[in-house]
């Protein structure tokens, strides 16, 4: 019995229903996450989800299924961000805050979340914060995985991926069996363009030039929680829950309140379907 859920309404869009209502909780924690590319942010992201029950909210994972979908099942957002994909043109701030506000439900579902890959400039972090207060619903922290270029340049340049099935290793820390060869299919293993040291260095710049007025943004509003992600990913993710505005309980400091006491009619909405 496949007991994980599906995220088909953050998948597919509000017309959609996810395969497992979220499980109830007295607090929903919502987090967005930040992190440079080989940081460990995704399987940082398996573990904060797996301990606070949010369902992990990545824009990526949506563009992908967009390009999966029959153009029937696609949302308009959907179609839209396809055709700047196709054109090879980075998909416009607005697009992307289109795509979320299909999937609003998700943002208020008592289930709570952690947001990947969006916000990634200051402009789209003040129209989430104007979509959010619309949701009457606030972020509990923004989670922010940091390393010395140095580090995350050793990391990226040291990954070697199969030609024919797309695995992933690493000359350090995940080495094949036998060099250059795939243990999975035996086929050759190649250092992918991105991952070149100049290459590398370049995406950094970028990331850093976007990112860091973003996490100033969240600084002054007392949301950032910086974490150094040096170290195995359990030691990263308790260094996490040690620095995350939440007590040994598991309730957030800054609670939410509900004035009748009762549980949230989002928590009914996601169970109902409605």
């Amino acid at each position: 019995m496949n007991t994980k859920n599906d995220r088909a309404t953050w998948l597919k869009g509000e017309d959609a229903r996810c395969s497992m209502p979220p499980k109830f909780t007295q607090q929903s924690f919502r987090f967005v996450l930040l992190g440079a590319p080989g940081v460990g942010k995704g399987t940082q992201a398996e573990l904060l989800c797996e301990r606070f029950h949010t369902c992990h909210l990545s824009t990526g994972d949506v563009f992908r299924m967009a390009k999966c979908l029959a153009e029937s099942e696609r949302t308009p957002a959907m179609q839209t961000a396809l055709g700047h994909m196709r054109r090879g043109e980075l998909v416009p701030d607005g697009t992307v805050l289109d795509l979320i506000s299909e999937r609003a439900r998700c943002l208020r579902c008592h289930g709570g979340f952690l947001l990947d890959g969006f916000p990634r400039t200051v402009k789209q972090a003040e129209a989430l914060d104007a979509l959010l207060e619309r949701e009457k619903v606030a972020l509990t922290a923004v989670v922010n995985y940091e390393l010395p270029l140095g580090q995350i340049v050793e990391r990226l340049a040291g990954r070697r991926t199969c030609a024919d099935c797309k695995a992933v290793f690493h000359v350090a820390t995940l080495p094949p069996l036998n060099d250059g060869v795939c243990d999975h299919c035996g086929g050759q293993l190649v250092q992918r363009e991105d991952d070149r040291p100049e290459s590398i260095r370049v995406r950094m710049a970028a990331y850093e030039a976007s990112t860091s007025p973003l996490a100033e943004f969240y600084r002054r509003k007392n949301l950032l929680v910086s974490i150094t992600a040096d170290g195995s990913p359990q030691e990263i993710f308790e260094r996490t829950l040690a620095l995350l505005p939440i007590t040994q309980s598991g309730r957030r400091q800054r609670q939410e309140t509900n004035e009748d006491g009762q549980q949230p009619k989002e928590y009914h909405e996601c169970r109902s379907g409605i």
